[in-house]
């Protein structure tokens, strides 16, 4: 029996029209998510957005490139829990603020989208496809093309920029490997493109694409991203994106783009790293790390942690660069900032940060010396570094940073001028931590490189240990009495241990 459409619910109706789009869908290809997975007020379905990107795929993909649809789909539904959130981080003015996404601004959207997007069509408050452009459906690389130029339309307005951040995250998939990395370079005007989403206003946007010109400066094509960066108007804006957002994930991200420019090839590191040290890269990387020393020492945010690792690895890596590590290793608020993150007692949630803060501080007693004399007599800082050595088992250069720092300190110590108070205090840090210097040295001892170091700070140890030992045999009080230390056995133990493996090398630090 023939059923009435007009007896048919609304609801029902327009729930059979949506399937029947879907099936009109290549068999390849996801569906587009349900207009209610977005929460943006806009004359245009983001589910079109969706189909859009979905047409430029390869139309003879096999059927196991569902999987990656899938994959896809849920990106979309992680969007979605992003847009339920009323509010969104842009950035406005010098920082980065919350603009709450209400009716007005949704309006001036969407006005400006009929400004610059093609002729459309009005159906229930959608845009709803190419058809309705009245451009018939292209084939081949017409459809690349047409699709892609309606997509770059879109992005003009800034709710459809917001999706826009999916596109940014595709390629920078894709610019992970060599093929596709390859077709994005010989494609005119891309990279410059992706660059130019460094002046977005959304901060998902701005960490898409910092991701995705890290991506370009550590490939084989980095000098094509390079090329595109150099304009100081780009780099400032990296360095102004970095020193004022309030986005942890976007200082990182940003941070990153200047982490691989400073590890790239030669030839990037000439062409961006001058004019970036001209801009203030040095000290903004500085300042940075004041910030996030603050807040690690008055309040613990776990999301913070990769913004202080990656300032650090951006630092440490400037420290060794010819011609620009003067800048970093000459700078005594950074000495003190690091040497306190060294002091820090729990270092288990910041093992990393502080591993690197080793090697850094060894990079600068390289270039100067004489700070060494600033620290030697820091206790505190002593017992730092040698809790840093369980952390760095697997790292050979940390390790061996730290036994350079730990030679350049105790080569200072004037153990026959030293009060008792003060040559116990020596000890005691070193007994404490002796479990922490055996098992290192049981590890380290098929190594032969740096041992030079190592050798000098086994020596200094020795002469610590034997001077107190002296000391206490003088004290007739004591031996009267009989009375024997607590840590002696400790002692006895941690000497021999040093004792043994400082002898393959007769060579001492100069």
């Amino acid at each position: 029996m023939a059923v009435d459409a007009k007896s048919v619910p609304l609801e029902d109706q327009e729930e059979q029209e949506r399937q029947v789009q879907r099936h009109d869908a290549p068999a390849h290809n996801p569906s587009a998510p349900p207009d209610e997975f977005f929460d943006i007020s806009t004359t245009v379905d983001p589910s079109y957005v969706i189909s859009l990107i979905r047409k430029l795929l390869p139309a003879n993909a096999s059927n196991n490139h569902n999987s990656h649809g899938d994959v896809f789909y849920a990106h979309v539904q992680e969007l979605e829990t992003d847009h339920t959130d009323k509010t969104a981080p842009t950035l406005s003015g010098d920082r980065l603020l919350h603009v709450s996404n209400d009716g007005s601004e949704s309006m001036e959207i969407a006005d400006d989208f009929h400004k610059s997007a093609p002729e459309e069509r009005q159906n229930n408050g959608s845009y709803d496809g190419a058809e309705q452009c009245g451009h018939s459906v292209p084939v081949g690389e017409e459809a690349w093309e047409e699709y892609g130029c309606i997509l770059w339309d879109l992005a003009a307005s800034k709710t459809h920029a917001e999706l826009m951040e999916i596109t940014l995250g595709i390629i920078g998939n894709l610019a992970c490997h060599e093929v596709p990395m390859k077709h994005i370079v010989s494609t005119i005007g891309l990279i410059g493109t992706v660059v130019d989403q460094l002046f977005s206003e959304d901060a998902q946007c701005l960490c898409e694409a910092c991701r995705l010109l890290t991506v370009g400066l550590q490939s084989s094509e980095c000098i094509s991203w390079a090329k595109e960066l150099q304009s100081e108007h780009i780099l400032s804006r990296i360095l102004w994106i970095a020193e004022n957002s309030l986005n942890p994930q976007l200082i990182e991200k940003s941070v990153e783009v200047l982490l691989a420019t400073i590890e790239s090839s030669e030839e990037v590191v000439l062409i961006l790293l001058p004019p970036l040290m001209k801009l203030g890269l040095a000290s903004l990387l500085i300042n940075l790390l004041d910030f996030e020393m603050s807040q690690l020492l008055s309040e613990r945010v776990p999301e913070r942690y990769p913004v202080l690792d990656v300032i650090l690895r951006s630092i440490e890596a400037l420290s060794v660069i010819d011609g620009h590590s003067q800048e970093i290793c000459s700078n005594k608020d950074l000495f003190r900032l690091v040497c306190d993150l060294v002091k820090l007692p729990d270092k288990v949630e910041v093992a990393n940060s502080c591993i690197t803060a080793g090697v850094l501080i060894a990079n600068i007693l390289s270039d100067e010396p004489h700070l060494a004399s600033e620290i030697s007599q820091d206790l505190p800082f002593l017992q730092g570094l040698l809790d840093i050595f369980p952390f760095s088992s697997e790292d050979l250069e940390a390790r061996s940073a730290l036994w350079n720092i730990i030679a350049r300190l105790l080569v200072r110590v004037q153990e026959n001028e030293m009060s008792r108070s003060a040559l116990q205090q020596y000890v005691s840090v070193l007994v404490s931590k002796s479990d922490a210097i055996e098992d290192d040295l049981l590890d380290f001892q098929l190594d032969e490189l740096n041992s030079k170091a190592r050798t000098t700070s086994l020596r200094r140890i020795i002469s610590l240990l034997n001077q107190w030992t002296a000391s206490k045999d003088d004290d007739k009080e004591n031996e009267m009495m009989g009375n024997r230390y607590e840590d002696d056995i400790n002692i006895d133990r941690l000497l021999d241990c040093c004792c043994k493996h400082s002898e393959p090398n007769k060579s001492v630090l100069i």
